[in-house]
C-alpha cells in the first residue's frame, strides 16, 4: 500500500496550518492548535526548516512561518523534505542503487510512468489549496469521478441488481385542425 508516514502527515498538517497564519507561530501554539504533540511539532518543523520550507524567528514574537507563499509550496516538497525522494518502487528512486533485474524487467517503464503520475499529482496541489475549506474544482472533479466509478463497479457486481428506471413516456397532445368551410 502506498502511504506516507504519520510524521509526514503531521508535516503536511503543520505546513497547511502555517499557510493560514499572518504571523509566526510558536511550537507550543502550533501543538495546541493542531493537537500534535509538542516534541513532534518541534521535530517536524526543524526538518522543514532544514529543507527551506519554513523559517524560524527567535524572540518573544518569534516562531515558525512558511519561507515562501503557500501558493508556491507544492505538497510534493513537504513530502520529499520528510520522506526523501518520492518513489513508488525501488527502481523509480533515482538515488537508489540500480536493481539487479533492471535489464530484464518488463514492468520498469510502467512503474516509471506511475511514479511520474504520482509525483505530478502531488506537485499540482499547493499548501494554499490544502488550506482551503473545500477542495479546488480539479480535486472535486477527481473525487466525483472516483465515486461514480465505485457506484458503477458495485452495480455490476454479481448478485447486485440495479433498480429499474423507466422513463415516463411523453406523448404529444393531439392537435386537431379546425375544419374550414368556404362559403
Amino acid at each position: 500500500m502506498l502511504r506516507i508516514s504519520k510524521l509526514t502527515d503531521y508535516g503536511v498538517v503543520l505546513a497547511t496550518h502555517l499557510a493560514g497564519q499572518d504571523a509566526p507561530r510558536s511550537v507550543r501554539d502550533l501543538a495546541r492548535e493542531t493537537g500534535i504533540p509538542q516534541p513532534t511539532v518541534s521535530k517536524v518543523l526543524k526538518t522543514l526548516a532544514k529543507a527551506g520550507l519554513v523559517s524560524s524567528t527567535r524572540g518573544a514574537r518569534g516562531g515558525y512561518a512558511l519561507a515562501r507563499p503557500a501558493s508556491r509550496v507544492p505538497i510534493s516538497d513537504v513530502i520529499a523534505a520528510l520522506e526523501g525522494p518520492i518513489a513508488v518502487t525501488e527502481c523509480t528512486d533515482e538515488s537508489a542503487d540500480p536493481c539487479d533485474y533492471e535489464r530484464r524487467c518488463g514492468v520498469r517503464a510502467n512503474w516509471q510512468r506511475i511514479n511520474e503520475a504520482v509525483q505530478s499529482a502531488l506537485a499540482e496541489i499547493t499548501l494554499a489549496e490544502m488550506a482551503m475549506s473545500s477542495p479546488p474544482p480539479l480535486v472535486a472533479l477527481a473525487r466525483d469521478r472516483a465515486e461514480a466509478a465505485e457506484r458503477r463497479a458495485s452495480a455490476t457486481e454479481p448478485g447486485v441488481t440495479e433498480p429499474s428506471v423507466t422513463e415516463p413516456s411523453v406523448t404529444e397532445p393531439s392537435v386537431t385542425e379546425p375544419s374550414v368551410t368556404e362559403p
